[in-house]
């Protein structure tokens, strides 16, 4: 089922088991905020045991480009299209968020993002990456990185 993200008044509702759930909700609720602002989208999330091609699309991308495998369980997924960008999002257990950008009509504007929910170590996985600091209302303070895609990849 479903969940469109309240920007507004930001809950932790999907997140609960996450000993970073507070923080997470914050994260999650700033794309929220970004996609809306940005393109008038709702951001909508599902249960990540709801969203297994979401899922598969993004740990493809991740072993196939960097070799990446995250030990941590993923609580949710966003998957949609806006303008010819195709998005997809998993949320993660320990605080961790990490978007596809993957523009339909332009081979060189896709990347993979990571962003680490405020007081998040950064995951072992993670130890080579540079990571750049952001200020939030809504989050605190975001850690983010990211890598340019080279390969293609199709959704399923």
């Amino acid at each position: 089922m479903s969940y469109i993200v309240d920007f507004k008044n930001v809950s932790t509702v999907g997140l609960e088991t996450s000993p970073a759930a507070e923080a997470l909700a914050g994260l999650r609720a700033n794309e929220a905020r970004y996609f809306m602002n940005k393109y008038k989208h709702e951001f909508a999330v599902v249960p990540a045991s709801e969203s297994q091609e979401t899922l598969d699309y993004v740990n493809r991308v991740l072993k196939e480009e960097r070799n990446i495998e995250f030990a941590a369980k993923p609580l949710e997924t966003s998957i949609f299209q806006v303008d010819n960008i195709r998005w997809a999002f998993v949320f993660y257990e320990d605080g961790l968020g990490i978007n596809v950008l993957y523009t339909v009509d332009d081979p060189k504007k896709r990347a993979v993002g990571f962003k680490l929910s405020e007081g998040m170590e950064v995951p072992a996985e993670l130890g080579k990456f540079k990571f750049a600091r952001q200020k939030s209302k809504l989050a605190g303070t975001i850690r983010g990185s990211f890598f340019v895609i080279k390969g293609e990849y199709e959704v399923g």
